[in-house]
């Protein structure tokens, strides 16, 4: 197995573990590696465990209606965000840029069957934060008091359940592992980025305020949100003040920082 032959010049060479012919070197009666989950049953899985989540809330609130919403983070910062645009044949478009490394984070809450979203800017996540942001988008949201809220996130390390605390009226709805095409949050990224796309952003501040006001724009004009076109029956969002600023500190990260009415 170490690739000499067990006798000089006779017969073949031993094979090397991983190599053409120890593809060959395979127990007949071996079993076959057990297929992993497809896209379709993770789909379906999803669809079941919201179905059976919706029964038991309505069961647990008599009269509450149950809501399902999406949430996902977008980190966006100085780096520059290019894509590729029409140019005439021969020339190539050029698009300024200073890559740097300051970041800021997005956070959506979105219900793709209406089209209603809370927006939030920071400068940070964590798990801490995140709790904090729950308690923030519960109370805007009436959380438990108007309605109960099934919250569809994925599997990113501050959204586990470990000492995690979920406010009233919010259920947590984790999604497969490694399936951002099942979350609809994520189509939200590619308008938000929108103002910034090929263009060089000077400062920290700058993007703060082109991002603040892209999603104050999609609030007010549901007709731009992706999520509004992949939905025909869309109401429209009554919050467009909902684009809130947090200021991420380990310590103390319920303070708002201002909120953006425009």
């Amino acid at each position: 197995m170490d690739g000499r032959r067990t006798r000089p010049h006779i017969g073949r060479g031993t094979t090397w573990m991983g190599g053409f012919e120890g593809d060959r070197l395979v127990d007949p009666e071996a079993t076959s590696k057990k297929p992993e989950i497809g896209f379709a049953c993770r789909g379906r899985c999803i669809q079941k465990k919201l179905t059976d989540a919706v029964i038991e809330e309505a069961a647990k609130h008599p009269g509450k209606p149950i809501e399902v919403f999406a949430t996902d983070e977008h980190r966006i910062g100085l780096k520059p965000v290019t894509r590729r645009v029409w140019a005439p044949i021969g020339k190539r478009p050029i698009a300024h840029g200073h890559h740097r490394f300051d970041w800021l984070y997005v956070t959506a809450f979105v219900s793709p069957a209406t089209g209603e979203t809370f927006w939030y800017l920071s400068n940070g996540v964590s798990k801490e934060f995140f709790a904090a942001l729950l308690q923030t988008f519960a109370r805007e949201a009436k959380a438990g008091m108007s309605r109960i809220i099934l919250l569809v996130l994925d599997n990113a390390g501050w959204h586990g359940p470990a000492n995690l605390k979920v406010p009233d009226g919010i259920r947590l709805i984790h999604l497969p592992p490694y399936s951002p095409e099942l979350q609809p949050a994520e189509t939200l990224w590619s308008v938000v980025d929108e103002p910034i796309v090929n263009k060089h952003i000077a400062t920290i501040e700058e993007l703060d305020a082109k991002i603040a006001n892209q999603c104050v724009a999609l609030v007010e004009q549901p007709e731009q949100n992706p999520i509004t076109h992949q939905f025909p029956l869309v109401a429209k969002a009554n919050h467009p003040e909902l684009i809130t600023r947090k200021s991420y500190k380990p310590l103390f990260l319920a303070r708002k920082v201002r909120i953006c009415n425009q």
